[in-house]
């Protein structure tokens, strides 16, 4: 059923029983004004004054990489806790809207939209790059370069990096949100869903602070995202025809695609993002089966048993390894670190959007399918393509390694390179990467004009117009300032906030289920009154 067809229902403008209702209003908001002032400013120094920009965010993440970098992983760590709890605890029968709702998309479609929309675009970006950097410069000295040991170790930090602490960030913000906005009534900002832990002072301008650095962080981790499709669309075109993957025709593929993820946006998420999501990973699973086929079988096999018991055995280890050394510092801001705060300011984009597609479900369900279906997929697909990239250059003598530590964004095509027909699965690929760039840009769209619309998950097409166009701005001016180190920086930057915000939402979130209609209802019913009486928010 798609719920575009029907109308909002109408929500007075008081508040019962603690529990805020706040008219569906889609007009620009003062959060909405501030946020866009401060971005263009952003902008502004970003083409103006690019060298003092880039100095100022390289102290400034240098500084906050030092220092408080340990806070991304213990904050992460803890949402694996939290989420593992709620999944497992009795407040996994509560369901994610009233009693009777049921969920819109089937399963299929939900998981779907879940991983390519979320972490799309990274499967190509890093699918093959990432676990053979690691295999080149093993993390922290723990193995041989370009050995077995590292080959394994290569596979154990990438799916660390991907796995489950950032989907377990990922979820503790979706299941906040959709707590909030489908079984209390809340609106969709962040504000709210931290009234129960720093009370009314959310309703004023701490919390419209809250909702600016909002909204700041999930543009900045967004414009990671797009520099990077931008960078792989533009060497999957070289790959094939043979013109340059220059800034030139970066830039030009963001503003091209900027046209059709904001158009696609003000579609409706049900029919735009849905068909995407579904073609895409449908495409991705085709493409993993074919090269798991025609590649080292054998080899990837033995590598992802052997990569997923070391990754689970020395799990806790990982989980906490802070740098010791100038050298480990500079790896982590590069790789974990930087994942880490990238997952912290796609929280929001990813919690309103899990959100809107998770209604109806249980928190158990939602447990299951955001916390272990797509760390499961990602590790194969890490495997599958990494596994593929080492293997060719253990045995085969090819210098795929070499190439990797010079750019990171041709080891996909170089891989695809030395598999049979190559064209074919080159021009896929590219299809993906667009296809991914498309769904990731036009749900964050979705987010952003939620995020200013005051919480409307109904957000008006002007304002879904103008989010639209910001993002691809961004995304080129960053890109032409600073290339893919000014994202990173950005992304790092932004995320620092979130790491006090997502722990006041798991404090939040678990309060108000214990105060949960569900329960409270049970506790209080007179034992001749029927089941399932006084179940009601």
């Amino acid at each position: 059923m798609n719920s575009q067809k029907t109308p909002p229902r109408a929500e007075p403008d008081t508040e019962r029983n603690g529990v805020s209702r706040v008219p569906r209003s889609s007009r620009p908001s003062g959060v909405f004004v501030v946020s866009v002032a401060a971005l263009l400013s952003f902008v502004l120094w970003a083409a103006f004054a690019p060298e003092h920009l880039n100095l100022v965010m390289a102290a400034a993440s240098n500084w906050s990489s030092q220092n408080i970098g340990w806070a991304y992983l213990a904050v992460t760590a803890g949402c694996i806790v939290l989420m593992v709890y709620l999944g497992l605890s009795r407040f996994g029968k509560i369901r994610l809207g009233e009693d009777h709702d049921r969920p819109e998309f089937s399963n299929w479609s939900w998981i779907a939209m879940i991983c390519g929309t979320v972490m799309g675009i990274g499967l190509i970006s890093y699918g093959a790059a990432e676990p053979m950097s690691h295999f080149m410069v093993p993390p922290h000295g723990l193995a041989e370069p370009e050995t077995m040991d590292a080959a394994v170790r290569a596979m154990q930090f990438s799916y660390f990096n991907w796995g489950p602490n950032a989907w377990a960030l990922f979820g503790v913000f979706g299941l906040a949100i959709a707590y909030s906005t489908h079984r209390r009534h809340n609106t969709g900002l962040i504000s709210p869903m931290l009234r129960p832990v720093l009370g009314k002072s959310m309703d004023g301008w701490a919390g419209q602070l809250i909702d600016i650095f909002t909204i700041i962080a999930t543009l900045f981790g967004t414009t990671t995202s797009l520099g990077l499709g931008a960078a792989q669309i533009a060497e999957g075109v070289n790959s094939l025809t043979g013109i340059p993957s220059d800034l030139f025709v970066q830039v030009s593929i963001i503003a091209g695609i900027t046209v059709v993820f904001t158009l696609s946006a003000m579609s409706g998420v049900t029919r735009g993002i849905k068909w995407i999501s579904k073609a895409t990973m449908l495409a991705a699973a085709a493409l993993g089966l074919f090269v798991l086929i025609v590649g080292p079988t054998g080899f990837i096999s033995n590598l992802y048993f052997r990569s997923i018991g070391q990754f689970v055995a020395e799990f806790p280890m990982v989980a906490m390894l802070t740098p010791g050394t100038p050298e480990d510092l500079q790896w982590m801001q590069w790789w974990t670190y930087f994942m880490m705060a990238w997952w912290l300011s796609w929280g929001a984009f990813v919690g309103i959007f899990l959100a809107k597609i998770s209604k109806g479900r249980t928190i158990r369900e939602f447990v299951v399918a955001v916390l272990g279906v797509p760390t499961l997929v990602f590790s194969l697909w890490f495997t599958i393509f990494g596994g593929s990239a080492i293997h060719f250059d253990m045995f085969s003598g090819t210098s795929l390694g070499e190439a990797t530590l010079q750019d990171t964004n041709v080891t996909f095509f170089a891989l695809l390179g030395e598999l049979p027909l190559t064209a074919i699965t080159s021009v896929l690929t590219v299809a993906m990467v667009v296809l991914f760039f498309v769904s990731s840009a036009d749900s964050n769209t979705f987010v952003l004009s939620v995020l200013s619309s005051r919480g409307s998950m109904h957000p008006s097409r002007p304002m879904l117009g103008i989010w639209g166009l910001l993002t691809g701005l961004c995304a080129i001016v960053l890109l032409i300032a600073g290339g893919l180190q000014a994202l990173q920086q950005t992304a790092l930057l932004s995320a620092v906030p979130f790491t006090v915000i997502v722990t006041l939402l798991g404090i939040s979130l678990i309060k108000q289920l214990r105060g949960d209609a569900r329960f409270t209802g049970v506790r209080h019913a007179a034992p001749q009154k029927p089941v399932g009486a006084g179940q009601h928010n």
